[in-house]
């Protein structure tokens, strides 16, 4: 008797003693009758075993038969996959299943279950732009103003992915524009971040608070000047948004487009009455913030704006610390030393300018520091000085214009004591013996 002509309680009995899916999967494929016999097995087999991964493959990919058969052969509808909370009807709303959804739902599924990146199925729906699927959730009771997820809110979801109409169709079923949370804060600053214009003006229309902090950005304007958005930066501008409200990366608006180089919009916050003093942030002003991205122009409008050129914080210090650490040249360097920047200027990683461009390997910027009496003793700053920072970069050029200029080779401080042994550290060879022929102590302890 050949296998497939075994009485089907035989062959169900033989199914049931395989250990693993693809071993019931390949026995059930071996006739058409071993397929019809056995599917039940081995959907219920996925279900208790494979945690009805059967039915989120099928709901993901939008497959309704599948999904009828994982629910009718024990699959949990609410039950979790291999990620955490994963409802089915989240998978399928993201989708934009329609018909698996509905059938979902009439079998009872949760239309408000968490988990998954995006929380519940209608921010799946939402950020993914299937509006008939919204439709759908929401004349099922889906929460509007659900919180969870990436963008934390249905809303937001829609407002960053620029879809106006679900957006609309939210906010008609009474969606907070306000509401607080997920990676941008609100909704506001999620338009704004993504530089849909339309659905910014309906949500100020609706009231939303154009002042609102907090987000990875920290308002709107910033999340619109961080992206490059001038229409939507003036827009907010319009509604009386705070130019220099604080918060973000940036600290402010104006560092925020000083840094990435948006001369219009920083004329545009200076014509606002920003304050282009105004501490705070990565770079601790808007001029630092211009001359660490090397940005001339803003740097010269800024100090016609009556920018403090020795303003100190932020991570180097000052604008002139900045700019000699990123190396851009004459220009900025120059223009800063012109508006009597102090060269000497203590504070920040590197302590000061000329160790800056020392660390760096900025030959030019060391030069022009020196030859406006930079101190090159001056002590602080991570490597201790100057000569430390040259010596354990490999500088040798930088290093012999110190030495000329009198650096103190035995000198101690910083993080490696001296700038014997910071070349020493950096495997600096020749630097070592340009070190030691101009009397360095090799026997000075860190």
């Amino acid at each position: 008797m050949l296998l497939p002509d075994l009485p089907a309680e035989l062959l169900k009995s033989i199914s049931e003693n395989l250990d693993s899916e693809r071993s019931i999967s390949a026995f059930s494929r071996a006739n058409h009758r071993l397929y019809n016999l056995l599917t039940e097995h081995l959907y219920r087999h996925n279900a208790r075993w494979r945690g009805s991964s059967a039915l989120f493959w099928a709901a993901r990919q939008g497959r309704e038969e599948t999904v009828r058969k994982a629910i009718r052969w024990g699959a949990e509808v609410q039950a979790a996959s291999q990620r955490p909370l994963a409802a089915a009807l989240q998978v399928a709303s993201a989708g934009g299943h329609e018909k698996v959804v509905q059938l979902l739902l009439d079998k009872n599924a949760d239309v408000n279950a968490q988990g998954l990146r995006f929380g519940s199925a209608l921010q799946a729906a939402s950020a993914r732009g299937h509006e008939m699927v919204v439709q759908l959730l929401l004349d099922n009771n889906a929460d509007v103003n659900a919180q969870g997820g990436h963008f934390g809110s249905a809303l937001q979801a829609a407002s960053a992915r620029g879809h106006e109409k679900i957006a609309q169709l939210l906010i008609d079923k009474n969606a907070d524009v306000n509401a607080e949370g997920g990676y941008h804060g609100n909704a506001l600053q999620a338009a704004s971040a993504g530089g849909h214009e339309k659905i910014v003006q309906l949500l100020l229309d609706k009231n939303a608070d154009v002042n609102a902090q907090g987000g990875h950005f920290g308002s709107a304007l910033h999340a619109a000047l961080a992206r490059g958005h001038e229409k939507i930066a003036q827009l907010l501008i319009d509604k009386n948004a705070d130019v220099n409200a604080e918060g973000g990366y940036h600290g402010n608006a104006l560092q925020e487009a000083s840094a990435i180089g948006h001369e219009m919009v920083v004329q545009l916050l200076l014509d606002n009455n920003a304050d282009v003093n105004a501490q705070g942030g990565y770079y601790g002003n808007a001029l630092q913030a211009a001359s660490a991205g090397g940005h001339e122009k803003i740097v010269q409008l800024l100090i016609d704006k009556n920018a403090d050129v020795n303003a100190q914080g932020g991570h180097d210090g000052n604008a002139l610390q900045e700019a000699s650490a990123i190396g851009h040249e004459m220009k900025i360097v120059q223009l800063l030393i012109d508006k009597n920047a102090d060269v000497n200027a203590q504070g920040g990683h590197f302590g000061s300018a000329l160790q800056a461009a020392s660390a760096r390997g900025h030959e030019t910027i060391a030069q022009l520091l020196i030859d406006n009496n930079a101190d090159v003793n001056a002590e602080g700053g991570y490597y201790g000085n100057a000569l430390h920072a040259a010596s354990l970069g490999g500088h040798e050029t930088i290093a012999q214009l110190l030495i000329d200029k009198n650096a103190d080779v035995n000198a101690q401080g910083g993080h490696f004591g001296s700038a014997l042994q910071a070349a020493s550290a950096g495997g600096h060879e020749t630097i070592v013996q340009l070190l030691l022929a101009k009397n360095a102590d090799n026997y000075i302890q860190k």
